[in-house]
């Protein structure tokens, strides 16, 4: 399971994170929510290894997360979808997706490419198209795609239907649902949750970087 135990982080002088605890089972879908700035996504990249903790530790499946290189999430089954996508420009749909298959010792491109692609398979057809040619809503699918090729335990999405048609937003909401009875644990940060949270099995909300109230569905 993903445990986060009572973790500080420091950003430029400023507590972004104070004492902030989450616990997520394996297989759950869990809704992160607070206001801009409350620390949704330096939890998120703490987890993924951008950020250390001053205080508190990171455990992903029995694993403290602490010590660890940032690439090695990879090796761990962690894919991460940042909020401003995070895509290459020059570089294809499928490379971009494939970046951190590269990275991974175990993980075959061609047989992650063949699952991102029975998921999404609008991107099969714009997988030549360099991203900077892509609407914004065709890069959160493409940033998406590339979370899926490598999470093949844990999803961690930010802001994954911010500014997205609504269209290409239940587009999205299909997809990330469509994850439930998978063993995928997904943990989904969000200023409101709006439509998705009937799918979720907790919400957790986070304030000032710290825990306010916690309401299991």
């Amino acid at each position: 399971m993903l445990k986060i135990d009572s973790v500080n982080v420091t950003i430029q002088s400023v507590q972004a994170l104070r004492g902030f605890s989450l616990n997520v089972q394996p297989g759950q879908m869990v809704g992160l929510v607070g206001r801009n700035g409350a620390g949704k996504t330096t939890l998120l990249r703490t987890v993924m290894g951008h950020l250390q903790p001053t205080a508190g530790h990171v455990e992903w499946a029995g694993v403290r997360l602490n010590s660890q290189a940032t690439h090695t999430r990879a090796a761990l089954g962690i894919g991460y979808m940042p909020e401003d996508r995070g895509l290459v420009p020059e570089l294809t749909v499928e490379e971009n997706i494939l970046i951190p298959v590269w990275v991974s010792a175990t993980l075959q491109p061609k047989e992650r490419l063949e699952m991102v692609y029975s998921v999404l398979p609008e991107l099969h057809t714009m997988k030549d198209r360099r991203a900077l040619l892509l609407s914004g809503g065709q890069q959160k699918l493409v940033a998406l795609a590339r979370a899926l090729a490598v999470g093949t335990r844990l999803l961690l999405l930010d802001e994954p239907f911010e500014g997205v048609a609504p269209a290409l937003s239940q587009r999205l909401s299909d997809v990330i649902f469509g994850l439930r009875g998978k063993d995928m644990t997904v943990v989904i940060a969000q200023s409101e949750l709006n439509h998705a949270a009937s799918m979720l099995d907790q919400k957790v909300l986070i304030e000032r970087g710290s825990n306010a109230v916690a309401v299991a569905d």
